[in-house]
Formats: structure tokens, sequence, C-alpha cells
């Protein structure tokens, strides 16, 4: 995670692949930006704190050194900092985004990015209050951890454009905003 402001402003930590953060500062917020990959958010509003994971792959690693890029060691990895933070596991409100279908030509591996992401937290009994999962399209994401607040906008983009170039915009922008009300 990385903290692109300066101190005594607006801090915005950038979460990439691999990576989660959590935080309990009102200045906070988180952002990334995902294709095939998924971010879960977490948070608990009575304590006021929260965090943001990134993994790239569903389900578990076969080896320690790839374990990051899997959904199942972030998401422990979320929920264990995020109650050596004072959150309580059964306060847990979560939301989910990403898991799109960015090129046609590879495996929907945002699909099955997306369905772990849901069973998971099904499994595990957290309550998902907002999702914005699937389609064909990106989306750039920022969370405030200890509102609940995420804003999505969306963008289409072909998985080789990603690594060469800035995200080209939809014709018709689509900017969501979610707030902590259930959806």
């Amino acid at each position: 995670m990385t903290d692109i402001m300066s101190p005594g402003t607006d801090r915005v930590l950038r979460v990439v692949q691999g990576e989660f953060g959590v935080s309990a500062d009102p200045m906070a917020s988180f952002v990334t930006v995902l294709g095939s990959c998924v971010a879960v958010c977490l948070r608990d509003p009575v304590v006021g704190v929260g965090g943001m994971n990134h993994f790239l792959l569903p389900g578990e690693a076969a080896g320690a050194d790839s374990a990051l890029r899997y959904g199942a060691h972030l998401m422990e990895l979320l929920i264990n900092d995020l109650m050596k933070a004072g959150a309580d596991r059964r306060r847990l409100e979560a939301k989910a985004f990403g898991g799109g279908r960015i090129n046609r030509t590879l495996s929907d591996i945002g699909a099955k990015n997306a369905a772990f992401a849901r069973q998971y937290l099904e499994n595990e009994g957290l309550r998902l209050v907002a999702s914005d999962l699937g389609g064909d399209e990106g989306r750039r994401l920022q969370y405030w951890p200890t509102t609940g607040r995420a804003l999505v906008s969306r963008f289409s983009a072909e998985l080789s454009e990603l690594n060469e170039r800035p995200p080209r915009r939809s014709a018709s922008p689509c900017q969501i905003d979610l707030f902590t009300a259930t959806r």
C-alpha cells in the first residue's frame, strides 16, 4: 500500500494487486484500479475502522511465495488486521468490486474472482451490503474506511492497453457512488 498524499491533508492510500490496507483515520481513503481482479472492502461501523484488499486470483495458493495474489489469503489478512484494530467480526459489513471480463480472448477469471468473493463472504457470515461485480469494464475504486463510502468509476479497456497507456473512458462514462446504506 502506498500513501500518495502528504501528511496533514486528505490521505489517499493506493492498494495494488496482492496488497491490503486497514485504517481508522477519518482523513484516509483507499484507491485501486480493477480489471478482472476483485477488491473487498470491510468495515466495522461501530468502531469506525475499515480496510480494502485487492486480489488477483480466487481461492488459495499452492505455495507461500504466491499467497498474496489469492483471495483466501488476502481476506484472512484483512479480517485479522481489522480485528487487531478493534473491529468485531460480527459487525463487519462488506462491499465487493471488480471481476470484469476486460479481455474476451482470455478465460473469464473475473467471474471466478467475483464468485469466490461472494462465496467467501457467505461462508464466513460476513454481510455483503453493496457490490459492483462482473461486466466487461474496468473500475477505479475509492473507499473511505471509516464511513464505508465507495466511489466507483468504470472504464472500457483491453488488458494489453492497461499495461501500455492509461485506460480510455467509455463513450458514456458511468460513475457509481455507493454510500453506507444497504443496497
